[in-house]
C-alpha cells in the first residue's frame, strides 16, 4: 500500500536538445528577433505614457500615506498605552498611601 510505484524503465524518453539559432550579422535585427511583439524598448525598458508615469506617481503617493497612516496609528497606540500606565500608576500610588495610613491610625 506504501510502495513507491515507479515507471517501467522501457517508458522513458531521454529529453531532446534543440539548435541554438545562428547568431544575427546586424545588431538590429537581433534586437527585432529578440523583441518581436513585446513591450520592452531598445533599452530593456517598457516604454510609458504620461498616464502611466502619472498612475505611478500617485500608486506612490498612495504607498507612502498607508505607512505613514500605519506608523502614525502605531506611535498613537504606544502613546495611549503609555498615558494608561502612568494614570494607573498614580492611582495605585494613591491607594497605598490610603492603605498605610489607614493601618497607621488603627
Amino acid at each position: 500500500m506504501f510502495k513507491p510505484k515507479y515507471p517501467s524503465p522501457d517508458t522513458y524518453t531521454p529529453a531532446t536538445i534543440r539548435p541554438t539559432p545562428a547568431p544575427a550579422e546586424h545588431p538590429e535585427s537581433a534586437i527585432a528577433q529578440v523583441r518581436g511583439n513585446s513591450p520592452i524598448a531598445l533599452g530593456g525598458l517598457v516604454q510609458s505614457s504620461p498616464g502611466t508615469a502619472l498612475a505611478l506617481a500617485a500608486g506612490g503617493v498612495a504607498g507612502v500615506l498607508a505607512l505613514a497612516s500605519v506608523a502614525v496609528s502605531l506611535l498613537l497606540a504606544v502613546a495611549v498605552t503609555a498615558v494608561a500606565l502612568s494614570v494607573s500608576g498614580v492611582v495605585l500610588l494613591f491607594l497605598v498611601r490610603a492603605v498605610r495610613q489607614d493601618f497607621k491610625n488603627h
